[in-house]
């Protein structure tokens, strides 16, 4: 079949040339995504990255664990100096001054203002979004995976000592707690006193009850803000922690110790903990086989008139010197994060809330919160949400907060040992925070927080 076989020939030589006449198909945009978690929630942080990539076909992320949230800020510095830097990173809270202080972002609004995307930035909770603020309330960067303390809490145990409800106050805490180790339970509460724990125990204590961490507003009036928290009632805070701890009421958890303060509360083992509603999922995957259990908002002292409490967690933050073509890809990853859609994939993954009342509106249409394993983590955002913030409860804006919360567990540990006093400690707390304070200052010196 000659003629049938120079046919075949000619069409195919013609859908060659056909081929070659066309333009080759666009490649994606590639850039990338570093962040700071691990385990369970890198997964989750890759879902949604392969979500992004696969909802259209102009850019492709390519999002990388650095381990933890200091790795991921550090890297990043050392990526940038070298040239190498990432499009986006994830950067915890307190990291938020040094960002600010680098000039090294492209600004979230002016971002997504010249990619052509139009975001209500009214939308987001006020305290989340002026935590990673300006003083003006300019949003540099994206909140991410947001969280705020609770206080989980056992139904059970607390039946035994006629109890239906939560201690609101800390005199209320004060009874339970003898209650309960009257009633046989062994471990009433457990805190820990680590550098992490300054979330809890200082900053989220400090928010609640209107008082501040530092001068000029917690640090958003100037780089001169030094700590003040020996004068305020967060020393008879600590007090009647320590008093509590002395008589056998609160016991201290940690890994260091074999148990950690979930897996105390999660075991049945201690009643009452204060922990992030990110741990909630936690307590639902591992707790003890038909246990009651609930959260509440922290306890206030008597007579407190209650002020929202801090978020935590982190932001995405856009960094200079890329391009135009993964700044387009950039925007409109931030755009699809900021979808209420990715936010209900986001909280059902892990134990974070949405950001944005939209967000949590989208979520309490699909009934999300109304039963298992998810009710009770709008408590977070009733928290979150109790007042407006105020000039000190919108945040903390202190330089090197880390090496500031490493100082909180040295000499948390250092009172809970009995090598020094209450006042003692606290005292030498801000003394050393303050000459943290100082360096960062120095090391800044000239310039102003945005």
């Amino acid at each position: 079949m000659p003629n049938a076989g120079r046919c075949l020939s000619a069409m195919a030589a013609a859908g060659m040339s056909l081929a070659l006449a066309m333009p080759a198909a666009a490649e994606p945009v590639k850039f990338d995504f570093w962040f700071g978690l691990s385990g369970d929630l890198e997964r989750v942080v890759q879902t949604m990255c392969k979500n992004f990539n696969d909802s259209q076909t102009d850019y492709q992320v390519a999002c990388t664990s650095q381990g933890n949230y200091d790795a991921a800020l550090q890297n990043t510095i050392a990526a940038f100096r070298a040239g190498k830097q990432p499009t986006v990173v994830q950067v915890y809270d307190a990291g938020t001054a040094t960002m600010m202080l680098s000039g090294a972002y492209y600004p979230a609004g002016k971002l997504m203002a010249e990619n052509g995307y139009k975001i209500d930035w009214n939308d987001y909770f006020p305290g989340i979004g002026r935590y990673y603020a300006t003083s003006k309330g300019e949003l540099l960067s994206f909140p991410f995976n947001s969280s705020t303390a609770l206080l989980y809490w056992n139904k059970d145990a607390f039946a035994k000592i006629g109890k239906t409800e939560a201690p609101k106050t800390w005199e209320d805490v004060g009874a339970d707690l003898k209650a309960l180790k009257t009633a046989g339970y062994e471990c009433p509460m457990a805190i820990n006193i680590s550098g992490l724990e300054s979330w809890q125990i200082m900053e989220q204590f400090s928010a609640i009850h209107n008082q501040p961490i530092a001068t000029q507003n917690n640090g958003y009036d100037g780089l001169d803000a030094r700590l003040t928290v020996n004068k305020t009632s967060f020393v008879k805070y600590v007090t009647d922690l320590k008093g509590w701890y002395d008589q056998g009421l609160i016991k201290i958890k940690s890994k260091d110790l074999g148990q950690d303060m979930v897996q105390a509360f999660a075991s049945g083992d201690c009643q009452m903990i204060m922990t992030s509603v990110g741990d909630h999922g936690s307590v639902t995957k591992t707790q003890k086989a038909g246990m009651n259990w609930d959260v509440a908002e922290l306890p206030v002292y008597a007579g407190t008139e209650r002020k929202n409490s801090l978020v935590g967690g982190a932001s995405l933050w856009v960094l200079s010197g890329k391009s135009a073509a993964e700044y387009k890809g950039a925007a409109a990853f931030l755009n699809f994060i900021h979808d209420p859609k990715t936010a209900l994939f986001w909280s059902t993954n892990t134990g974070y809330i949405p950001v944005t009342k939209s967000g949590f509106d989208y979520m309490k249409s699909t009934g999300f919160y109304d039963k298992a394993p998810f009710k009770g983590r709008e408590v977070a955002i009733a928290s979150l949400t109790a007042s407006e913030p105020t000039p000190i409860t919108r945040g903390i804006r202190l330089g090197n907060f880390t090496q500031i919360r490493a100082e909180f567990a040295n000499q948390m540990q250092a009172i809970f040992s009995n090598k020094v006093t209450v006042q003692q400690g606290i005292d030498n707390l801000v003394a050393n925070g303050n000459q943290v304070l100082e360096r960062f200052e120095a090391t800044y010196k000239g310039k102003t927080l945005p």
